[in-house]
């Protein structure tokens, strides 16, 4: 039987898949979506896939195993096994940097080529009450799992150890949203800065929109390659209920922040995740993806990772009959303003294994 790859891997992002392999079943908590490992399907396309939560128990899809060989596996009329492989830890796991501190603690292989961070794991939306419902981004600190700030020295020193291992192609920066004007930028300046004077990759980095512009042209100006400003959902009645904090900037300042990014980053360069189920309409994902198209955005459209700890943790992922429609809408209104996400350089939306929206488009 063929297997539709971009059905999988629709299927996959929502249902996740329950495991009787005998692998690690990945990070529980942290910035972004969470949960799961990084499997690689046939054709090369890498997804990221849940592991943890009850909806994942109630996938249709096992990864299984035998004789040495690992496979996904789905029980029906008649049963699917689909070759899989799955991306393994790096060596640099098991290394420190100068300080002491391991690796893993500072940053994270994501997908198969991305190294990933969050240099300030702190938000300041938790301290005021305001936090996003879906986000566990402090959840990490409490287990032990990685440090409040992530210096730029112990950041490069990984880098060094994930380039020199052949695992680390572009760079993915992130941050929980400070009190200060800049809501993060300096900080992640100070990381950029460090690895462009030791290294030329290309970097991403995902801030919200910072009070004045001078803090975008300062992230552009020290060598960041791509940048992510997450609108989460265009409803902006979901988003006050979900993200009460982030609901204070006015959606004007996200398309004044998104537009002058264009500028500086350049087009196909400067993206926003779009999180499909927060209670948000259809109509309101495609009208907002289309109004970020239009000028040259790309939407990452994803749908809700149900992180455990959180508020959200037993909130049910949109279903693939849902998510594989609008994915293929999305695609046609990105070929329709020219948007292309395979040109971009860094981050997300190159590594593509928290989207299907790369693979809806070649489909």
């Amino acid at each position: 039987m063929k297997v539709d790859l971009l059905k999988l891997k629709v299927e996959l992002l929502c249902s996740g898949a329950k495991l009787s392999a005998r692998i690690n079943r990945g990070r529980k908590a942290g910035a972004g979506p969470a949960g799961g490992r990084y499997i690689v399907l046939p054709g090369g396309s890498c997804v990221n896939v849940a592991f943890w939560g009850d909806f994942a128990e109630d996938s249709p899809w096992e990864l299984a195993e035998r004789d040495g060989t690992r496979f996904l596996m789905r029980k029906s009329e008649e049963t699917m096994e689909v070759p899989i492989e799955v991306v393994p830890y790096p060596d640099f796991y098991s290394e420190t940097t100068s300080d002491g501190t391991p690796m893993w603690k500072i940053a994270l292989l994501h997908g198969t080529d991305c190294l990933a961070t969050t240099v300030y794991q702190k938000c300041d939306y938790w301290k005021l009450g305001k936090k996003c419902k879906f986000c566990g981004i402090e959840l990490s600190i409490k287990s032990g799992m990685t440090l409040p700030v992530k210096e730029p020295r112990q950041f490069r020193e990984v880098v060094e150890a994930a380039t020199g291992e052949g695992v680390c192609d572009h760079i993915t920066l992130t941050t929980g949203t400070t009190a200060s004007p800049d809501r993060g930028s300096a900080l992640l300046a100070e990381v950029v800065r460090e690895v462009k004077s030791h290294r030329n990759i290309p970097i991403h980095v995902q801030v919200e929109p910072p009070e004045e512009d001078k803090y975008l042209e300062m992230l552009a100006d020290v060598g960041a390659d791509t940048i992510g400003i997450h609108v989460e959902t265009f409803d902006r009645g979901v988003l006050k209920e979900v993200c009460p904090g982030k609901a204070e900037t006015l959606l004007e300042r996200y398309f004044e922040a998104w537009k002058l990014s264009i500028e500086l980053f350049g087009e196909g360069q400067v993206s926003s995740f779009i999180i499909a189920g927060l209670g948000e309409s259809d109509e309101s994902i495609l009208r907002g993806t289309e109004e970020l198209a239009r000028i040259g955005v790309i939407p990452y459209l994803v749908p809700l990772r149900p992180v455990l700890g959180t508020e959200f943790e037993n909130r049910r992922p949109p279903s693939p009959k849902r998510m594989l429609p609008l994915y293929k809408q999305i695609a046609e209104t990105l070929t329709t303003y020219g948007v292309n996400p395979s040109r971009n350089k860094a981050g997300c939306v190159r590594c593509g294994a928290c989207s299907a929206i790369k693979e809806t488009m070649l489909s």
